[in-house]
């Protein structure tokens, strides 16, 4: 097949919607039907004689050049996709259709664009992939790293970032950033001039180009961004943040396209989102303290199985620190239940710092706290501890413009001297401590009950 009869079937193939493409063996387009306008945004004169490569989306280019060579060794490709970039800078999906011929050293090829099918099973499986996501993810740092995964299959992203907005303080934080350059400030004001911000306020999807604001900083903002897409978290309490994907890449500039694929994505991620936070809020309510925000009871009884398996494992020891306050009903009696909870809130602050990071602090009900000290090699670290929060408690507590001096009863069980299991420990722990308080000794406020499990019962 010559190129001039190519031509003479012209006015046959300007009739199809699929554009019929021949390549010489050098890979220069001899020959484009009228559709390939349509599809690749050049004319047929514009196309004869370029090379086809020139065209082919770069990060397909290699593996179209595997597919060529395989054309031409006698293995047709009849269902072939790659990307091209049109002549407006926009990517289309093609399925190729294409064999060689020997006898004339061509390559005959049928291009159907399929760019919205395509995008219908981006779309499909964006969706899919993000109800998977929420369902697997544990918290909220993992589903926004598999929401980046699963965008960034579907857009460039050089910079891929979510912003959530506390509309009660007016502040949009970064609870996820991905990046060449990891510049985002931790906090920032609603109303200071960024693109996630202005997403936010206006609720509305920005697709921005340098061009279009030169002096808009995260348009040209020294990255070199070739182009930027926000579309606002919208649930159905309102705007609940902003999602924002930006590209160097030199033929990645996001288009209309892009920008409704985004925001019918963004819909279903701002409400896993919402789900996730209130599943993490229900989980909170349920395992802490609402007055202390310490562990309850609960988490202190998941935490002692975990903190007792691993020290039977390891033939370590543990302790358990049971603090009751004493004389606290009177602060109920006369200043009022307000100002026990100021002080209740206090103390629980107090003892954060007579802990370590690994211990667990939990409040069990009224004035009574329980502290798990994990992994101590010897019984005197029980004894410092619980010296280090009657040092604590020697400063007065400030409560509503008032000075109050308070003193606590501690009493100390260990595993495995004092008990094997949870329940023996608390109770061993307890009855030491209410043993501390009938002894009311000045300066000794921590003992260990002297004579087993039933000393200095109540």
């Amino acid at each position: 097949m010559k190129a001039n009869a190519c031509a003479s079937l012209g006015k046959y193939m300007d009739l199809l919607l699929d554009a019929i493409c021949v390549v010489d063996k050098e890979g220069r387009f001899v020959y484009v039907s009228a559709a390939g306008e349509r599809i690749f945004g050049y004319s047929p004169e514009e196309m004869i004689g370029r090379p086809m490569i020139e065209l082919v989306f770069p990060e397909d280019r290699e593996r179209t050049l595997q597919a060529v060579d395989e054309i031409i060794s006698g293995e047709p490709q009849p269902h072939f996709e790659n990307r091209y970039v049109r002549k407006d800078g926009q990517v289309v999906n093609i399925m190729w259709s294409a064999r060689w011929s020997e006898a004339d050293q061509l390559r005959i090829a049928v291009a159907r664009d399929i760019t919205r099918c395509k995008h219908a099973e981006q779309i499909q499986a964006a969706l899919y992939a993000i109800s998977e996501a929420v369902h697997e993810a544990d918290d909220l740092g993992t589903l926004f790293q598999r929401i980046h995964k699963i965008i960034g299959a579907l857009l460039p992203a050089t910079h891929f970032y979510i912003a959530l907005y506390d509309e009660e303080h007016g502040k949009v934080s970064f609870p996820y950033h991905a990046g060449e350059h990891d510049s985002l400030p931790y906090l920032q004001h609603i109303d200071s001039v960024t693109l996630c911000n202005r997403v936010i306020r206006g609720g509305q999807a920005l697709l921005l180009n340098p061009e279009d604001e030169p002096g808009f900083p995260e348009a040209s903002g020294g990255h070199d961004l070739n182009s930027s897409l926000g579309v606002p978290l919208q649930s159905r309490n309102g705007t609940i943040g902003a999602l924002i994907v930006q590209s160097r890449a030199e033929h990645a500039r996001y288009t209309e396209k892009d920008r409704e694929l985004l925001q019918f994505v963004s819909r279903q991620i701002a409400d896993a989102i919402e789900r996730k936070q209130m599943m993490a809020r229900l989980q909170h309510i349920a395992l802490y303290d609402q007055l202390t925000r310490l562990p309850n009871r609960a988490l202190l009884h998941d935490r002692i199985q975990l903190a007792l398996a691993k020290a039977r494992r390891n033939q370590g020891q543990l302790a358990l620190l049971y603090l009751d306050m004493d004389k606290f009903k009177e602060v109920n009696d006369t200043l009022g239940h307000a100002t026990g909870d100021l002080l209740l809130d206090k103390v629980a602050r107090r003892l954060e710092l007579c802990v370590r990071e690994c211990d667990t602090l939990a409040r069990l009900g009224g004035d009574e706290f329980v502290i798990l000290l994990e992994s101590i090699e010897l019984p005197e670290q029980a004894a410092l501890v619980a010296a280090k929060i009657r040092h604590a408690f020697d400063r007065p507590f400030e409560l509503a413009g008032r000075q109050l001096r308070m003193l606590a009863s501690i009493g100390i069980a260990l595993f495995p001297l004092h008990g094997s299991n949870e329940e023996q420990l608390l109770r061993y722990a307890d009855e030491a401590m209410y043993s501390a308080k009938k002894s009311a000794v000045p300066g000794r406020r921590a003992i260990w009950a002297s004579s087993g499990p039933g000393a200095g019962s109540r």
